[in-house]
């Protein structure tokens, strides 16, 4: 959406249109640009790029690196927002998941957003030859399994719309996560030669709005009409409808195949659409649909029933209204004009919705958002024109082009680089090395790391391993295991003396790892190797799990044990805690790689 839309109603806020247009900018060019590309994908005055940019950073959506944007986990709070309000993910997920890991293939569920299909869960398998689509991906309807079935419902107005799409974007340039006119035949919504449910030889009868109707022949070898209008598609869709599921032969690329299944909700209407995904290596349409059909249906059938019987949604409060108009009214008066007010403020009325407050009146947004009725109704007009908020008499809920907002790319995002920019800041202010690791076996593994330029430093990459017993990074992680299962680690390990100072007796071990825990971080003192001390703090998931650890070192003449403590620690623990507030918001729906 152009941010110079001159269609847009005469309320709407043109900042909120020019600040929506970079983040989409960023999202298609996964997620990193610099200042002068910004300035020419979204034809912005650099000035405006500049104020965009600054006030973006400043809500702590994108990261400013020299000449470089880039967006920030914080973004993800957005795309959680609608997820939250939808409950799909949160009610769904876990079972997904449960039969991805049956099935051993890829599970995702789909809703429709206009002529496409948006992802809003993925268990993916992991392979050398795995599906690479993330959570917020936008696909074109004619090229998926889901797509049909969404189709089967859709009006006359929505086949229209379709039919003006393909006509403008015939070789889906719109949809950055699929390849442009990819797959044989894409263009019209048809398959590759020999692929199956791609549409029909049969003699014609009626489809859905006035498209061509299917034949009856259900053979592997049907070939589609290859309309430009499009009209194999409605018979795909025609079909999908009255067989209740749908197959993708090779329709998105060579090699995917993937069969869907619709999932009613209470109210009778498809809420998502579950599909398995897997490749021609492993399997055929034909072979998906045979061995696949009968288990996605049984499951469906019982995800159709938790839904039903799903209690009434939790109500999340929202931020807290008057801290958000007193942070908007500091930042202002900080920045200046580098601070755009009417782009935070609209950028907020996204997250006044959430479980529970999936459809709100004017009146609700402005009671959360602590902004004015005005202020909130132009933000919600301007929303709502763009395509990311949609308006149901008084009510007002947000739309799956939400996701849009950075979550494909950030979903994605592993621990280290949700990390590295906390680490060189860390770096920065401590001016030694910091460091992030993971627990690997008997030894930890670094992941991530920022080093000090010194004549003497601590020299490590990424990848090294060290025996965890002696590092403070391994320790830190290991006084986090249950007891039980910290002294079978103990017991399965030959701890040897690295220095003299090295700890190697299991007991001693054992009395330091619990000290560790009551104290929550771990200083090792020439115990790896002569000269070299540290400390650590770990770094907790969204269920309090330590799943990795954050450590400074340094040699020891540039600090005493005391300051380490009394000087480093607290500096630690503030860049832990902002590595897990990045990695809660970024693991709330998501499942992010600690590697």
């Amino acid at each position: 959406m152009s941010p110079t839309d001159t269609d847009a109603p005469p309320e709407a806020v043109a900042p909120l249109m020019r600040g929506l247009a970079v983040l989409r900018a960023l999202t298609d060019a996964d997620g990193v640009l610099s200042l002068s590309d910004l300035e020419r994908t979204t034809g912005l005055a650099r000035s405006t790029v500049d104020r965009v940019t600054g006030t973006l950073a400043r809500m702590g959506y994108v990261r400013l690196d020299g000449r470089d944007v880039f967006l920030a986990p914080r973004l993800m709070e957005l795309g959680n927002a609608y997820l939250a309000s939808l409950r799909l993910p949160g009610l769904l997920g876990r079972h997904a998941d449960a039969l991805a890991d049956e099935l051993d293939e890829s599970v995702s569920l789909a809703v429709g957003d206009g002529d496409g299909i948006r992802f809003v869960h993925q268990a993916t398998r992991r392979r050398a030859m795995s599906l690479s689509f993330r959570i917020g991906d936008l696909l074109p309807a004619e090229r998926t399994a889901p797509g049909a079935l969404f189709a089967a419902d859709w009006t006359e107005a929505d086949w229209e719309r379709w039919r003006a799409r393909r006509l403008a974007d015939p070789r889906d340039a719109g949809f950055p996560a699929v390849p442009p006119g990819g797959a044989p035949g894409a263009g019209s919504g048809v398959g590759p030669a020999g692929g199956l449910d791609v549409g029909s030889a049969g003699g014609p009868s009626v489809g859905p709005a006035g498209g061509p109707g299917v034949g009856t022949n259900d053979r592997p070898d049907d070939r589609p009409n290859r309309r430009p209008d499009g009209g194999d598609f409605a018979a795909r869709a025609a079909r999908a409808g009255e067989r209740g599921w749908a197959l993708d032969d090779q329709l998105i690329e060579p090699g995917l195949v993937a069969l869907a299944l619709p999932v009613r909700g209470a109210d009778g209407a498809v809420a998502c659409v579950a599909s398995v995904v897997s490749h021609t290596s492993r399997h055929s349409a034909e072979s998906l649909r045979d061995a696949m059909l009968p288990r996605l249906r049984s499951a469906v059938t019982a995800w159709e029933e938790l839904l039903r019987q799903a209690p009434p949604p939790r109500e999340e409060p929202p931020l807290p209204a008057a801290g958000l108009a007193a942070w908007t009214h500091a930042s202002k008066q900080e920045l200046g004009r580098g601070f755009i007010e009417s782009l935070a403020r609209g950028l907020t009325v996204l997250t006044a919705f959430g479980e529970g407050r999936g459809a709100l009146p004017l009146t609700a947004v402005a009671e959360a958002t602590g902004l004015a009725r005005a202020t909130a109704r132009r933000a919600l007009i301007t929303l709502e024109h763009l395509g990311y908020v949609s308006g149901e008499g008084r009510l007002f809920r947000l739309t799956p082009r939400v996701l849009a907002l950075g979550f494909p790319y950030i979903s994605r995002m592993p621990l280290p680089q949700i990390a590295a920019p906390h680490l060189a800041e860390l770096s920065r202010r401590v001016h030694d090395s910091a460091s992030l690791a993971v627990l690997a076996g008997a030894d930890i593994r670094y992941t991530a790391r920022v080093a000090t330029r010194r004549i003497m430093s601590v020299h490590i990459t990424v990848g090294t391993r060290f025996p965890a017993h002696a590092t403070s990074l391994g320790r830190v992680m290991l006084a986090d295991l249950p007891s039980r299962e910290r002294e079978a680690w103990l017991a399965g390990i030959e701890p040897q003396a690295l220095t003299p100072h090295t700890v190697t007796e299991r007991a001693e071990l054992s009395a330091l790892l619990e000290r560790v825990r009551e104290q929550g971080y771990a200083l090792v003192d020439e115990e790896l190797e002569q000269g070299l001390r540290s400390i650590a703090v770990p770094v907790r998931d969204r269920a309090g799990v330590v799943v990795a650890a954050v450590n400074v070192a340094m040699h020891s003449s540039r600090r005493t044990v005391e300051e380490c403590v009394e000087v480093v620690l607290p500096e630690l623990r503030a860049t832990a805690a902002r590595i897990e507030d990045d990695l809660r918001t970024a693991g709330r729906f998501a499942s992010v790689p600690v590697v």
